[in-house]
C-alpha cells in the first residue's frame, strides 16, 4: 500500500461564526507566501468558503467529508495532495463535535491534528474552560494548541493565555480588525471574486498571523504535524479513463451561476472532456457543446 508523510492540521472551533476560514487562509497565504505548496480542504457542502480557501493557496480546494464524499475518497485525495504539498491545511464544518459524522470524526480516522480557533471577543478566563473542553472531550483526539480570534488588546490576550491550563496549548492572538474581516451575508461569505481587495485582506490575516506563534513555525516546526497517509486499497467512484474524450461540456458560471465544486470540474476533464464556460447573464449564444450544465446560483 502507498504510503506518503505530509505536515497536515484541521481548523476547527466550538460553533460557526469563529474565525475558522479567516484563520485556515491566513495559514495557507502565509505559508504559500514563503514558498511552500499549500493544499487546503473544506469539510461539508461549502461552495463559499473554498473561493477564499483557494485565492489564499493558489490550489484548488476539493471538499473532503466523511458522509459527503466517502471514507475511500477522502483517503485517496489526502494521500493525493501529500505527494505534491509542503502542508495540507483542512477547514472543519460548525463546531468540532457537530454532525454525524463531525469534523473531529475526521480528523481521528487521518490522524489530523486539531487546531482550534475561539472567538474570544467577549470572554476572559472561559476562553481557558472552552479550549480544556475542546482539547479533552474525546480520547485520542491529536491536539495542536488553541488560537485566539478577535482580541480586544495585547492584555486582552494575556488574561486569555492565563486561562489556559496547559501554556504550551497557546498558539497567540489575532486582535480584531476591519483589514482581514472576510465580510458576510445571510448564506455566508460575501465571494471573493465581488470584492476588489479580496487579495489585500488575505494578505493583512497572513501579517497579523505571522506575529503569532503558530505563523513564526518554520519547516522544521511543521515536521510535528507530519502525518502518514495511504492510498485507499479500492478508491471508490473510479471511472473508465477517456470516457468522455472528445465531448465538450458548456459551463454556466458567472455571479447568477456558480456553485461549483471544483473536485466535479477536474473530475469531468480527468475522463478527457473539455470544458468551455459561458455566462448566461453576458452572452448571447451557447458556444458549440455536446452537453450542457446549469449549476446552481447566488442571490
Amino acid at each position: 500500500m502507498s504510503k506518503v508523510l505530509c505536515p497536515a492540521i484541521l481548523v476547527a472551533a466550538p460553533a460557526s461564526g469563529q474565525g475558522k476560514t479567516t484563520v485556515a487562509c491566513a495559514l495557507a497565504r502565509l505559508h504559500a507566501r514563503q514558498g511552500r505548496r499549500v493544499r487546503v480542504f473544506k469539510c461539508g457542502p461549502d461552495f463559499l468558503d473554498p473561493y477564499w480557501l483557494t485565492l489564499a493557496s493558489g490550489a484548488s480546494v476539493h471538499q473532503l467529508d466523511l458522509w459527503m464524499t466517502g471514507e475511500a475518497d477522502c483517503a485517496q485525495r489526502l494521500h493525493d495532495a501529500a505527494q505534491e504539498a509542503d502542508l495540507i491545511i483542512v477547514e472543519g464544518v460548525m463546531g468540532l463535535f457537530d454532525g454525524e459524522p463531525s469534523a473531529a470524526d475526521l480528523a481521528q480516522r487521518f490522524g489530523l491534528r486539531v487546531l482550534a480557533v475561539i472567538d474570544a471577543s467577549a470572554m476572559a478566563g472561559t476562553f481557558g474552560a472552552l479550549a480544556w473542553g475542546l482539547q479533552h472531550y474525546r480520547e485520542g483526539l491529536r491536539f495542536a494548541g488553541v488560537l485566539a480570534n478577535r482580541v480586544a488588546s495585547p492584555g486582552h490576550a494575556e488574561m486569555l493565555q492565563a486561562g489556559l491550563r496547559d501554556p504550551a496549548q497557546w498558539q497567540g492572538a489575532l486582535m480584531r480588525s476591519e483589514a482581514f474581516t472576510l465580510p458576510e451575508r445571510h448564506l455566508g461569505l460575501v465571494m471573493a471574486n465581488e470584492l476588489g481587495d479580496a487579495v489585500q485582506r488575505l494578505d493583512a490575516a497572513a501579517d497579523a498571523l505571522a506575529g503569532t506563534k503558530l505563523g513564526q513555525m518554520t519547516a522544521e516546526d511543521l515536521q510535528a504535524w507530519a502525518v502518514t497517509f495511504e492510498a485507499p486499497e479500492s478508491p471508490e467512484g473510479d471511472f473508465p479513463v477517456g470516457a468522455l474524450q472528445g465531448q465538450i461540456i458548456a459551463v454556466a458560471r458567472d455571479a447568477a451561476f456558480c456553485f461549483l465544486y471544483a473536485a466535479n470540474l477536474d473530475c469531468l476533464q480527468a475522463l478527457g472532456a473539455r470544458l468551455v464556460y459561458f455566462s448566461p447573464l453576458a452572452d448571447t449564444a451557447l458556444p458549440a457543446c455536446d452537453a450542457l450544465w446549469l449549476p446552481g446560483g447566488y442571490p
